[in-house]
């Protein structure tokens, strides 16, 4: 059976993002250029030629905009400036046009659900009467209860805790996530007109797409009807795999069928700009035929495959994930995506390392089960090697080319994510997947920050502290280094562009097994195969090895376990 990505034109060039690889930064761990410890612009801007090299194709960046950092900048309250923290506009700009010169295509996060409660509108709307245009920006309801001091429904915060919060003159606002973070009304024209306005400032700049912020859940149900549970991501393996026999329901705030009018909307807008612009959902629906809905012709570009992030070390879901993706991309003309890890969960190859590496922690501190760091890591490799074979479009999450682990000791009164507050700690949170990235391995702080301008004096201590561990995954031990994980990454990237490898189809192979832990497929011209299982996999002897996940895995011509190999004639 053989699998298409997605339909290519015979007659023009795919567009670039149909089977781009793209790196996501988080602007604050990725690279601090003013030596103030939080990453910037201008460290971006120094480390470009570091992902050039690499190979990537596009850069989105997480949000760096006007922000009180309530939740690290998913919580805007200028949607057209700089943070401060991390540069200006002009920086910006210099950043752009010094990716441009390195082939770099840059997409920028916009976060529609929600904005800051700092944001003018929404302090207007504190501000302003009940009933009034301010607060119909907003989603403001009078509670009930005799003196309406019952919030208007039961929904429950994302973050944990109550979704709504009561002003002192009786309203209620509606947050789907932290208190500091109010819910747009998308019924309200005039939200619609921002957005598309914000939409076009950063076109008219020149950025090549957005990431669209829970793109799932601008639209409420109408009477925001009671909804018992509370959303949250849950282990992968339950979350792919709930009994047959339950009824699942959409909660009444996430996938609403008005969500798609604003990308078809949105399509239209960036239709008007030459060098296809695109959007990428950050869609947590089920089952998988309701996220293509997403990226159905005329609305967006892209969605994020969490199925495929989600179906851990485990050779049958990450088969029977890529079968059902491609079938229902290839079903509305989309390509699909792949992704391991990004700055919301564990990275992957941490939660490979655990005893069950289906599952899927809410972060992982140190009184928890401690992964095994090198199994871990040969595992993350090979599933990186797998992913970027795959037809369509690929994302790594900055670190991944060095095999970084999560920061799994991080002590609790470090943390910074609202969740963990939330929960009372219930739920550990992301900050361990945070932390800034490690450039030399004999520099303070890893060589995250810069020096002052005498050179001599290191940079502040980076915002969130890294594990000694660290040093060895260091940049500077990595690049030219044969056999590390960043020159892995190169290897195969240099291979997969030059051999189209995005732009092709999935068959399986002869070698494929799920059952007995092994994912084997062509693609173009190399033959792929993954040892999920315990045992040796005998492989083709006419074949030569092209990239291995690691130096030694093929012996006796044999793959060994935990191990990817892609081989061609």
């Amino acid at each position: 059976m053989s699998l298409q990505a997605a339909p290519i034109s015979q007659t023009s060039p795919a567009p670039w993002w149909a089977d781009a690889v793209i790196y996501q930064i988080y602007p604050r761990s990725f690279a601090d250029g003013n030596a103030d410890g939080m990453g910037d612009l201008p460290g971006v801007t120094a480390r470009l030629p570091y992902l050039h090299n690499l190979g990537v194709d596009a850069v989105w960046l997480s949000p760096f905009y006007v922000s009180p950092q309530a939740d690290a900048g998913y919580d805007v309250a200028d949607y057209r400036q700089v943070d401060p923290r991390f540069g200006t506009l002009q920086d910006f700009d210099t950043m752009l046009a010094e990716a441009r010169a390195h082939n770099l295509k840059i997409i920028v996060d916009l976060v529609p659900n929600h904005t800051s409660d700092e944001h003018t509108w929404f302090q207007d709307a504190v501000a302003a009467p009940v009933g009034s245009p301010e607060r119909d920006r907003y989603i403001f309801r009078d509670g009930s209860g005799d003196n309406g001091d019952v919030p208007p429904n039961n929904w429950q915060s994302i973050f944990g805790g109550n979704a709504w919060t009561r002003l002192p003159d009786g309203q209620w606002y509606l947050h789907l996530f932290d208190t500091k973070q109010p819910d747009l009304n998308w019924n309200n024209a005039e939200v619609r007109a921002e957005m598309v306005s914000i939409l076009r400032f950063w076109l008219d700049r020149g950025v090549h797409g957005f990431r669209i912020d829970v793109a799932h859940g601008l639209v409420k149900a109408d009477g925001l009807p009671d909804w018992a549970a509370q959303t949250k991501m849950v282990e992968g393996s339950e979350r792919r795999r709930p009994n047959p026999e339950d009824t699942i329901l959409t909660p009444p705030y996430f996938d609403q069928p008005g969500v798609h009018d604003i990308y078809r909307e949105w399509n239209k807008v960036l239709s008007e700009y030459d060098g296809d612009r695109m959007l990428v959902a950050e869609a947590w629906v089920e089952p998988m035929e309701q996220l293509f809905q997403y990226v159905r012709p005329d609305e967006m570009q892209q969605a994020f495959n969490f199925d495929f992030l989600l179906a851990g070390w485990d050779a049958r879901q990450i088969a029977e994930s890529i079968e059902e993706s491609l079938e229902q991309a290839g079903r509305v003309g989309a390509p699909s995506t792949w992704v391991l890890s990004n700055h919301d969960t564990v990275r992957h190859s941490t939660r490979f390392g655990l005893q069950d590496p289906t599952r899927f922690p809410k972060g992982i501190n140190a009184t928890d089960e401690q992964p095994n760091e090198e199994l871990g890591r040969t595992r993350g490799r090979a599933a990186t090697l797998l992913m970027l074979a795959l037809p369509g479009s690929a994302y790594l999450y900055q670190g991944d080319e060095l095999g970084l682990p999560e920061h799994t000791t991080l002590p609790d009164h470090l943390r910074q994510d609202p969740a963990f507050f939330r929960t009372n700690g219930v739920e550990r949170g992301r900050d361990g997947s945070r932390v800034p990235l490690p450039w030399e391995a004999d520099a303070p702080g890893f060589g995250f920050g810069d020096y002052d301008d005498a050179g001599s004096t290191p940079g502040a201590t980076p915002w969130l502290p890294q594990p000694d561990t660290f040093g060895d995954y260091a940049a500077d031990r990595q690049v030219g280094m044969s056999g590390s994980t960043y020159e892995l990454c190169r290897r195969a990237l240099d291979y997969r562009r030059r051999n189209s490898l995005g732009q092709g189809s999935l068959t399986w192979e002869r070698q494929h097994n799920p059952e007995s832990g092994v994912v084997a497929f062509q693609n173009g011209p190399v033959l792929v195969v993954a040892n999920m299982g315990i045992e040796p996999v005998k492989l083709p002897a006419a074949l030569k090895v092209e990239v291995a996940s690691s130096s030694d895995a093929v012996g006796n011509g044999a793959l060994k376990p935990n191990n990817t190999v892609w081989l061609t004639l």
